[in-house]
């Protein structure tokens, strides 16, 4: 889709007036232990959230052997952040998570996963579930809702 149209589309959205436009495409970002099962888990549902296309990104580890790069988990997240059509991002559980704090300024949804599939289901639905508003702001209340 053109950037042109996507941003169309994707103005549509946070007009609050129908809910998200058909056949508009988002973009979910998943870290990359996690990508083989969130790419199964998008091709199942045929690379849609309902009408919604759905993009995943998959990033580069930020892991050195058992030692976590925080400049790569901060470029990972802020890659994320800049993509106008990301509605969420999918990542390994760490403690404390520093992508988090970057992801939530931005209004990306965040999700903490040991399975890329169940982490990307959970984003299916909440991308479902979003009828109005900001598409960015429903993804993330709907998952809140869930839990």
């Amino acid at each position: 889709m053109p950037a042109f149209a996507l941003a169309l589309a994707l103005g549509a959205i946070g007009c609050g007036g129908g809910g998200v436009a058909k056949d508009a495409t988002v973009s979910a970002y998943a870290d990359a232990p996690l990508c083989a099962g969130a790419r199964r888990q998008l091709a199942d549902e045929g690379g849609r959230a309902g009408s919604v296309r759905v993009r995943l990104v998959c990033l580069q580890s930020a892991r050195d052997g058992a030692r976590l790069d925080l400049a790569s988990v901060g470029a990972n997240a802020r890659r994320a952040t800049e993509d106008s059509a990301s509605v969420g991002y999918i990542e390994v559980p760490s403690r404390p998570s520093f992508s988090r704090p970057i992801l939530e300024s931005a209004g990306v949804a965040w999700i903490s996963s040991n399975s890329g599939a169940a982490g990307m289901a959970r984003l299916l639905h909440a991308i479902r579930a979003a009828d109005s508003g900001s598409l960015r702001g429903s993804v993330r209340e709907a998952l809140h809702e869930t839990g």
